[in-house]
């Protein structure tokens, strides 16, 4: 039995057409739109460096979102920067959430050559590991949630961004688990003398 064959109608070839240029250039789009590193940002006229940024007293506000990009949580920190005998920084960070919650965190950030940076952390498993360019600092880092289980550690890529003629910074932090995006935390940072009283924590 001969099969019969199908033939398009001159509107439905030019739907297919249409359709296949239009995956085509959104291939091609997506190919030209890579994600930027941080040496795209080195022709900045602002330089970002975080053991120089993070001396002295810094205070922050941050909101955190979920997957869905629902804001979940807010919270305020205090970080107080010192130089170490050998050079490095040592930044001594406290948390404050919502209902008098709080969490501390000390990072001993150590520079390597021009642009790069590692540090280690309480809470933080191995090393830290970033790079500094022109107004940017991006850097990434494992922290174990309740230590001493490996099945809770999370992944962390924070970007930071220091916009020319300004003394605030600006950050986006990306959490993951098992590759798959739990949380995204945005933060600004300023700075403050370092007698400032603890007067903008969250209402418990």
């Amino acid at each position: 039995m001969l099969k019969q064959k199908r033939f398009l109608s001159p509107r439905r070839k030019s739907h297919l057409s249409i359709t296949g240029l239009f995956l085509a250039l959104c291939g091609i789009l997506a190919a030209g739109c890579s994600s930027l590193k941080p040496r795209d940002f080195a022709g900045s006229n602002t330089t970002l460096e975080p053991d120089q940024y993070f001396m002295g007293h810094t205070r922050s506000w941050g909101v955190t979102e979920n997957r869905g990009g629902q804001p979940t949580s807010h919270f305020t920190t205090d970080s107080f920067g010192t130089r170490e005998a050998g050079g490095d920084v040592m930044i001594e960070q406290t948390f404050h959430y919502e209902k008098g919650r709080t969490q501390q965190r000390t990072w001993h950030v150590h520079r390597i050559g021009e642009h790069h940076y590692e540090a280690t952390a309480n809470d933080v498993v191995g090393k830290a590991h970033g790079e500094a360019q022109g107004n940017v600092f991006c850097w990434e880092y494992t922290i174990a949630v309740k230590p001493g289980n490996p099945l809770s550690h999370v992944h962390l890529r924070q970007w930071m961004y220091l916009p020319e003629g300004t003394d605030t910074m600006f950050t986006r932090v990306e959490v993951k688990k098992f590759g798959l995006i739990l949380q995204q935390i945005t933060e600004s940072f300023h700075h403050l003398p370092m007698d400032a009283k603890d007067d903008t924590l969250l209402s418990k």
